[in-house]
């Protein structure tokens, strides 16, 4: 009986393979090969055999496909996963990242550079302070008297006015003493004196660099502003327009520097 039923079932499978369209030639040899080897086996391992031998081709080739596919992830090669990963577009390529040692030695430099700034800075200020320390020690020095010269001054110009007011015939060439009358040696002696004493005064002076200047000594020269002050302007026959013709007080200079102006009149003919 158990052989009778073998039979049928196996005619029921050929018919039915029979039947079943294939693409490939390694189909049919698959479910002769199930259906030679179903025959030790009971009645229920036959008919799952069968089962499986009636499944179209290419279900059956999923379900031998899917014995032999891994799918362990460890066991892909680094190639395979790194080509799925690209295909699928999920990582994205991390932007290389920056040396830290690199970074520091820039930050170095550049506090280098800000600290050599600061240091010429300083030394420049440095040298400009002690240029304009020198040039204020020096003028303390020379101007340290122009106080005490602008005080002396009107002493200066009452010797100079004593001077003047003796009139010219009176200490020009005289006779001999003998013949010279008393008063007259008196006003000599005192016009001698005053002139001495004038002379050691701007001689001393003029070693602490304060010198007195005349605009009217030798030729004369144009008013300037600069040394000169107009105390008057007036019609002068013989001199041209803007020439100092008079001095009413002489000028001083200290080191080069007018500490007073001489006070003169100017020629204006126009």
């Amino acid at each position: 009986m158990l052989r009778k039923q073998l039979l049928r079932q196996s005619r029921a499978i050929s018919q039915s393979i029979k039947s079943t369209p294939t693409s490939t030639s390694a189909t049919p040899s698959l479910s002769q090969s199930l259906l030679h080897r179903s025959a030790p086996f009971s009645g229920a391992s036959l008919a799952t055999k069968t089962r499986v031998a009636t499944l179209p081709t290419y279900q059956s080739s999923q379900i031998l496909g899917r014995r032999w596919q891994s799918t362990d992830s460890a066991t892909q090669t680094p190639d395979a996963a790194a080509s799925e990963t690209k295909s699928d577009g999920t990582a994205a390529t991390e932007a290389p990242k920056e040396d830290p040692l690199k970074v520091e030695l820039e930050k170095k430099n550049k506090e280098v550079i800000d600290l050599k700034d600061k240091y010429l800075r300083s030394v420049a200020d440095y040298r400009n302070l002690q240029e304009r320390t020198k040039r204020d020690m020096d003028s303390a020095k020379q101007f340290a008297i122009q106080r005490f010269a602008t005080d002396l001054l009107d002493s200066i110009d009452n010797l100079d006015r004593a001077l003047i007011s003796v009139p010219a015939d009176s200490v020009s060439a005289s006779p001999p003493a003998s013949a010279t009358p008393d008063h007259k040696k008196d006003l000599l002696s005192l016009y001698s004196g005053l002139k001495m004493t004038e002379e050691i005064l701007l001689g001393t002076l003029k070693k602490h660099g304060l010198e007195r200047f005349d605009p009217t000594e030798g030729e004369g020269r144009k008013f300037d502003p600069n040394t000169d002050e107009a105390t008057f302007f007036t019609k002068v026959e013989g001199k041209q327009d803007g020439e100092v013709f008079f001095v009413q007080s002489k000028g001083f200079k200290l080191n080069g520097r007018v500490i007073r102006a001489a006070k003169v009149g100017v020629v204006k003919n126009s």
